[in-house]
């Protein structure tokens, strides 16, 4: 007699998994489809507001959504295994939803998408009650996310839609707008939009009153949770005007002169030469800047700054924070060591502690075929050390000089700050050049340190001047 066929696994997620978007107009608002979806399910899964807007024909066991949400939805899905679930969701589940959550869920254990069945997105109403066009307006999400990312979104005559996380958030946009030199910026907050109890509130960041209170207030103060923002963005007169291309002024750093001035820093991330979702290592971070610049050039670039001292990683984490960029992973260590276990770049740039050892060797050894990497020195060691690697692997090979015009006496003359030796390179399918091992480009480097430290001293170096870089340190759910 045959032994009897293993049993069948049990299942790890639900037979079916339908989201349904749904608005402040509650169920009269769905359409036939969601609405048959909401009364077939056996369990019925969303926020306690989102399921009370359901009609006792619903009959399915209701889940209300643990806090924090991302981290249990396998185990809420495996919990309700083989059964027909249906997710609520605010508006389109597809923007900046649960949708996105579920899909990515269901992809990890192999099992099929997420049946949307979407409702009109906040974004849709408030576009229609504004008369902005929808492709046009940039639209920034505080769900989950931290309210100094909104500070990279501003600019004068800029139109944005802001998504609240609550009945706070109006109040701490305008908070921000205010300390940001935004205050003559129009804040209009719409709520409940799409429902009968829809309206809308308006003033500037400078006018918002400090904070929310009940309802029956002013209705300045009386937000509804679900809100959505509205930022006519006007800078005052005296504020900072910060570009959308790199080579920020120098004064939008916090900084103790360890920070690659303007001009060079234009021309570094030129090279550098970020695109959307790539990751850089700013190795040796200073004040940041490298880093911050590349995050901002496009919302999806990602950037892991390494500092070895701790007072100027705090200072990178800020002046993150200040420019919009509060993603910014800063690392506090000695680079190479503190490179390891870090997720690989598509790009490096190396700012400080060149002929720390072995330090070249792993910047390079993480890159992947068409990684790029930069490397910046002003001292005459490192310069030979990039001579030598730019004689084995190519690239480009550049001095940066610039002037300041100052006065002199009473006319103007140039002032010549410290000339910058910048190593560019993309790395090939193949290594190019002889293989060197981590030892034995050590002892290389230091033997071209002494060298160059040699012919330093028979001849004068560039006097120092205001503008001279100090030395490089070593590596330190919306509606």
């Amino acid at each position: 007699m045959s032994p009897a066929p293993p049993a069948a696994p049990p299942p790890r997620t639900p037979a079916r998994v339908t989201v349904v978007g749904i608005g402040a107009d509650g169920w009269d608002g769905l359409p036939a489809a969601s609405q048959e979806a909401l009364r077939r399910a056996g369990t019925l899964v969303g926020g306690a507001r989102q399921l009370a807007l359901l009609p006792a024909g619903c009959a399915g066991e209701r889940v209300p959504w643990p806090s924090p949400l991302r981290p249990a939805v396998p185990g809420l899905l495996a919990a309700h295994a083989g059964r027909e679930v249906c997710v609520l969701a605010s508006g389109d589940p597809m923007f900046h939803g649960i949708g996105r959550t579920l899909a990515e869920v269901l992809a990890e254990a192999g099992a099929a998408p997420p049946r949307v069945l979407p409702h009109p997105s906040s974004v849709s109403y408030a576009c229609a009650r504004l008369g902005w066009p929808v492709e046009d307006t940039e639209v920034i999400t505080l769900v989950g996310r931290p309210l100094a990312g909104l500070a990279g979104a501003l600019h004068d005559g800029r139109r944005l839609l802001v998504l609240s996380a609550g009945a706070e958030t109006p109040a701490q946009v305008a908070g921000l707008l205010r300390e940001r030199g935004f205050g003559p910026t129009r804040i209009r907050v719409l709520e409940q939009l799409g429902g009968p109890r829809e309206r809308q509130s308006e003033s500037t960041a400078a006018g918002w009153p400090p904070s929310p209170a009940t309802d029956g207030a002013d209705p300045l103060h009386a937000i509804d949770p679900l809100n959505v923002i509205a930022l006519d963005c006007v800078r005052a007169p005296d504020t900072l005007r910060l570009s959308a291309a790199p080579g920020l002024p120098d004064d939008a750093y916090e900084h103790d002169g360890q920070l690659t001035k303007r001009h060079v820093r234009a021309a570094t991330l030129a090279a550098l030469a970020p695109a959307p979702g790539e990751l850089l290592w700013d190795v040796g971070g200073g004040s940041g800047s490298i880093g911050i610049e590349w995050m901002r050039t496009h919302r999806a670039c990602r950037a892991v700054a390494v500092e070895r001292d701790a007072v100027r990683a705090g200072r990178i984490t800020r002046n993150a924070d200040a420019l919009g960029v509060p993603a910014l992973r800063v690392v506090t260590g000695r680079a190479p060591e503190a490179l390891a276990g870090l997720p690989a770049p598509d790009a490096v740039f190396i700012g400080g502690g060149l002929t720390a050892p072995g330090l070249l060797e792993a910047c390079w050894a993480a890159l992947p075929p068409g990684g790029r990497l930069v490397a910046n020195t002003v001292t005459l060691e490192s310069e030979a050390l990039l001579a030598d690697w730019y004689r084995r692997y190519g690239g480009d090979l550049v001095r940066l000089a610039v002037a300041h015009a100052v006065p002199v006496g009473g006319f103007t003359g140039w002032r010549q700050a410290m000339p910058v030796t910048q190593w560019s390179v993309t790395k090939g399918l193949a290594a190019e050049g002889p293989a060197v091992s981590t030892e034995a480009a050590s002892t290389e480097a230091a033997s071209a340190e002494a060298a160059s430290a040699e012919a330093a001293s028979a001849s004068p170096g560039p006097a120092a001047t205001p503008h001279t870089p100090a030395a490089p340190t070593a590596p330190g759910d919306a509606q």
